[in-house]
């Protein structure tokens, strides 16, 4: 397959410049890049103008509910929501139904990817055998398949002996702890920041330091094991300021994500018991909205990951307390936060690039995509001036459950290129 991308604006992670240039793609390599070339005979001419060329984002925490959940999402609807993003590369958290815990699991997660998926799954693997937190689990079966990232995502894991084994044995295997933060005896049920909107709601609410106690117990067992810890979602001011706490010292190898989520919405978007705003770790305040972008922006976080979490509309449809957490993510993610962010001039697509398509991909240990020649092809084109509107049939993930459903934001993901295939053009 030849392709050729006429006057597109090129971003990258490295500069806030919009260079315009073309761009030919053989056989799955970009060949050249640059202003003054004529499309080769055979070549698809695309012509991009006004449009931006980037490379394509990388989701390092998303749940597609296969095995056992199906009815929420497949690995398949999942990869087809993230193309729909503009996203070529995902990993799946654990805690599928039986959960990922074993080499077993992992090669038939891994084997049903690679029949239904059209872009690169890979899966994280469980800290403890089914996260219950009592043994661990088959971490050497799982990393022969090439798991790199361990987790008991959803919860804790609740014995910080086990957690400081784990860290010992597999951290000399090559692999790192991604750890969901919460105390369960203080978080409750777990539906919203307790504040003045639980107050307000009759509703008893999870207070942030049931998140913030274990961002700090697992980076100390992190620094004394000398294992690498990723914190997921962060939702706090605090928990983020202890994240730089523990960076400014320089001794310990910790990573952490933020979810759009967290950053565009706040505990007073649940209104009347909206449920699409009840997460875990949940919504909190516009003050921690604002001190976690500003950790985005500083490097505090290392890079932005969704939590794409599905469930059906009749779990949703039930009472705020009862209804499960989470929030799909993938289809909506880059539009959301061009629309608020970049649009808006709080940061460029440097920053973005950088942290939705490079850093998830170095923490993985995968190769991180450029326009460059010589370059494999894994880039996106996105119209800055286009509109997306967020309805039932645009989504192509199986589950609804986003504030974003039938909502029109700025900015398109207009066409997806992965190696020498076209997975999307509108």
């Amino acid at each position: 397959m030849t392709v050729f991308i006429t006057n597109a604006r090129i971003a990258s992670e490295t500069s806030k410049d919009l260079p315009t240039a073309h761009i030919l793609i053989q056989d799955g390599v970009i060949k050249s890049v640059g202003p003054d070339q004529a499309a080769p005979a055979d070549a698809n001419v695309i012509d991009a103008k006004g449009r931006i060329a980037m490379p394509a984002m990388f989701d390092a925490h998303v749940h597609f509910r296969e095995p056992g959940q199906e009815a929420k999402e497949t690995i398949q609807s999942g990869s087809e929501a993230a193309i729909n993003g503009g996203i070529t590369g995902v990993v799946m958290m654990p805690n599928t139904s039986p959960a990922i815990d074993s080499g077993t699991v992992v090669a038939q997660v891994l084997e049903i990817a690679k029949k239904n998926a059209r872009i690169p799954v890979y899966t994280s693997g469980c800290v403890t055998k089914g996260r219950h937190g009592k043994e661990l689990a088959g971490i050497d079966g799982m990393r022969s398949h090439g798991v790199k990232m361990l987790t008991d995502d959803g919860d804790s894991t609740g014995d910080p002996a086990i957690l400081f084994r784990a860290m010992q044995y597999a951290s000399e295997l090559g692999m790192f702890f991604a750890s969901h933060c919460e105390v369960p005896e203080l978080a409750g049920p777990r539906a919203l920041n307790e504040g003045v909107m639980s107050y307000k709601l009759g509703i008893k609410g999870s207070p942030a330091c049931a998140e913030e106690i274990i961002i700090d117990r697992d980076i100390r067992l992190a620094h004394a094991t000398g294992a690498h810890i990723h914190i997921q979602h962060v939702s706090s001011k605090l928990g983020m300021e202890t994240i730089a706490w523990w960076k400014a010292r320089g001794d310990v190898k910790v990573t952490a994500e933020v979810s759009p989520h967290h950053l565009l919405f706040t505990d007073e978007h649940i209104g009347d018991y909206d449920t699409h705003y009840k997460m875990n770790p949940p919504l909190r305040t516009k003050a921690d909205n604002e001190a976690l972008l500003q950790g985005l922006i500083d490097g505090t976080f290392d890079l932005i990951a969704t939590d794409h979490a599905p469930h059906t509309p009749f779990e949703k449809s039930q009472d705020f307390v009862a209804a499960p957490n989470g929030i799909t993510g993938l289809d909506t993610a880059l539009v959301s936060l061009y629309h608020h962010f970049i649009a808006t001039g709080n940061f460029g697509w440097d920053l973005l690039i950088k942290r939705y398509s490079a850093e998830p991909r170095r923490m993985m240990g995968l190769d991180v995509p450029t326009i460059t020649e010589g370059s494999a092809a894994d880039l996106i084109l996105f119209d800055p001036e286009a509109e997306t509107t967020f309805t039932a049939d645009f989504m192509k993930s199986k589950s609804r459950n986003t504030p974003f459903l039938d909502q029109t934001l700025k900015g398109r993901v207009d066409l997806v290129i992965l190696g020498d295939e076209i997975l999307l053009q509108r």
